[in-house]
């Protein structure tokens, strides 16, 4: 079994597969898509992927009633991760679904998440308009993601956040939701990430389960059950 201490350069995996969602999907979708892929993909992927009409997430533990305060005029939809309220408007967002035979799976959250965030920093430098970093651990976490960074958040030159993410464990592996508040290429950002991610990736495709899909939407992600279990 491999180990990250035997991959070279820094890499996180010795193989992935890379999606390009190319279909636009509402949030309880969205959350079904990451769920399916994280029970059925035998080698880390990564989603990279677009929403259809303005959306915001917010975690598994999170308050709807103050995330509808934060960023009025969105529709909500509660992740299976942790982590605060994320307005999707305009980030970039992906998604990364690893078995739980990898390493990184069964790392703590603190140790796979700076790993995961170590590599996105090297990404957003190589863009050339950012200096970024990894936060350091006496950040104060809030509810509204994005104006708090916590520890190994990434962060600008000015302590402004720039890439946040939740992780969920299961016993099929690790879940990572990721968000950047910069805009970047769809494309080339994501190509630019799996580079750095894995010494060798392939770019996919994927036909979702329509009928799984469209299960955990009408049974979880877009109830009113789900959405306001913890309001």
């Amino acid at each position: 079994m491999e180990t990250l201490a035997a991959l070279g350069r820094g890499m996180i995996f010795r193989e992935m597969e890379l999606w390009f969602d190319p279909q636009a999907r509402s949030g309880p979708e969205s959350m079904a898509v990451d769920e399916w892929l994280l029970e059925t993909r035998q080698l880390p992927m990564m989603r990279v992927y677009k929403w259809d009409g303005f959306w915001g997430s917010l975690g598994y533990f999170g308050k709807l009633d103050e995330a509808e305060q934060s960023f009025p005029g969105l529709r909500w939809v509660r992740r299976w991760t942790g982590g605060g309220v994320v307005d999707h408007r305009e980030d970039w967002t992906y998604s990364l679904m690893i078995p739980k035979k990898f390493e990184l799976a069964r790392l703590k959250g603190g140790e796979s998440y700076r790993a995961i965030h170590q590599v996105l920093v090297s990404v957003l430098a190589s863009e050339g308009d950012l200096v970024p970093a990894l936060a350091e651990g006496n950040q104060k976490a809030g509810s509204v993601c994005f104006e708090n960074p916590v520890e190994f958040d990434v962060v600008g030159s000015v302590g402004e956040k720039l890439a946040g993410a939740a992780q969920r464990r299961s016993q099929l592996g690790l879940l990572h939701q990721g968000s950047v508040s910069v805009r970047g290429d769809f494309l080339l950002r994501g190509k630019l990430f799996a580079e750095q991610l894995a010494e060798t990736w392939s770019e996919v495709e994927v036909f979702p389960d329509e009928r799984k899909i469209n299960q955990l939407v009408s049974s979880r992600y877009g109830t009113d059950g789900w959405l306001k279990r913890r309001c």
